[in-house]
């Protein structure tokens, strides 16, 4: 067995925030397609607190962006949507490394496809011949089974539909305007050359570069993620494909002192986390740029990881009864430096334009101090300047600033 590289807590997590491109460096001028790419994909979501999870990630990274920005990328057919992580946007040159997740998916929706024949042959008739659609185009007032219905079915037939064809890799979202998604036929709206080569490549290469892909975005990753890999791996099947890309010098096994979970990064990263070791400069919470980090953001997607490099806890309470919730709907952690300080859970009122913090709470660590109070309260006013609030409002009674 190849040796563990020993080295601190620290400095992996800090060789994590660089790579997330979270540490507090100089503004670097940094395009949204390529912040993207940097971060392999981005997880969608339509819960809509403040912006949605997608924009607040970009938020939190591009100075200046805008939702806009990533809907013109979708429009201009740079990104597709499909399933990494979750349901991500991804830059389109990465589609052909999805055949297996496509194929997968496809056979697992098959069944159902063909139970609702009629009105996916509608669907794909009307794409084929009038091409993009937008989801309000495919009207029924038949309700079946959907992905999150229980008991009754809430689900409209054609939504269902819908989305078990993008489930298949049939059709994809081509652009978004708002929250309404618009729809055409996979092999009408990618290029040919892109189709070419995501039919000649072979399963298990297309694996392969998907493995790498999961490997870029976590960077460093430990073989207990249920997600690994972005397939539906065993656990022994895990560990065994780490330890074949340590045996083949591709990643490096860690031993992180202080912490029990074997870790791994790839083998080109070593010289990344080396310069975390010599004799960091310190941040400062009270000084360095304050970042709210959204429920989904690609940092939080481990969060065993978080424990482990942060010392922090923290999961989505959206789906926690609200009597039961802690911190709050919409928690974000906020991150100063290379700590995780803190949850704020916000909310915006369109109507009038305000931004309101339901809840501000610090980690019990954290002291506040005159100086960490105009710091946060900094970062509440460009957070609310993204979002064109005109205004914020604190729960006082809920908020440690």
């Amino acid at each position: 067995m190849q040796p563990s590289y020993v080295t601190s807590k620290e400095a992996v997590r800090r060789f994590l925030l660089e790579t997330q491109y979270l540490l507090p460096e100089e503004d670097q001028e940094i395009s949204v397609i390529q912040m993207i790419r940097n971060l392999e994909c981005v997880q969608l979501d339509p819960v809509a607190s403040v912006e949605r999870n997608q924009h607040l990630v970009l938020m939190a990274r591009v100075p200046d962006y805008q939702p806009d920005m990533l809907h013109q990328l979708l429009a201009k057919g740079d990104l597709f949507e499909y399933w990494a992580n979750a349901a991500c946007t991804i830059p389109v040159q990465d589609y052909p490394v999805f055949k297996a997740v496509r194929s997968r998916l496809r056979k697992l929706v098959q069944p159902e496809l063909e139970k609702l024949s009629p009105i996916v042959r509608h669907i794909l008739d009307r794409l084929k011949d009038e091409g993009e659609l937008p989801s309000r185009a495919f009207r029924s007032d038949e309700r079946v089974h959907g992905g999150w219905d229980t008991a009754q079915p809430k689900t409209k037939i054609t939504s269902r539909a819908l989305n078990l064809l993008l489930d298949a890799g049939i059709i994809r979202v081509v652009r978004r305007e708002g929250s309404e998604r618009y729809f055409h036929l996979t092999e009408e709206s990618l290029p040919q050359w892109l189709l070419n080569q995501a039919d000649k490549i072979e399963v298990e290469e297309a694996e392969r570069a998907l493995l790498a892909k999961y490997i870029r975005a976590y960077r460093v990753i430990d073989a207990r993620d249920p997600r690994f890999g972005w397939q539906k791996l065993k656990a022994m099947e895990r560990k065994q494909a780490m330890e074949t890309m340590v045996a083949s010098g591709e990643a490096i096994r860690l031993t992180i002192e202080g912490i029990k979970t074997t870790y791994y990064i790839l083998a080109e990263d070593l010289d990344r986390l080396k310069r975390h070791e010599r004799t960091p400069d310190p941040f400062s919470i009270e000084h360095d740029d304050v970042r709210f980090l959204p429920p989904l953001d690609n940092l939080l997607w481990r969060r065993d990881r978080l424990v482990d490099l942060f010392d922090f806890t923290y999961r989505w309470e959206i789906y926690i009864p609200k009597e039961k919730r802690q911190y709050g709907y919409y928690a974000m952690p906020i991150l100063i430096g290379d700590q995780l300080v803190g949850r704020m859970d916000p909310g915006l009122d369109r109507s009038s334009n305000q931004l309101h913090i339901r809840q501000l709470k610090l980690e019990p660590t954290i002291k506040v101090t005159k100086e960490l109070h105009g710091n946060i309260w900094q970062g509440l006013e460009r957070f609310a300047a993204a979002h064109c609030a005109k205004g914020i409002t604190l729960n006082k009674n809920m908020c440690d600033i």
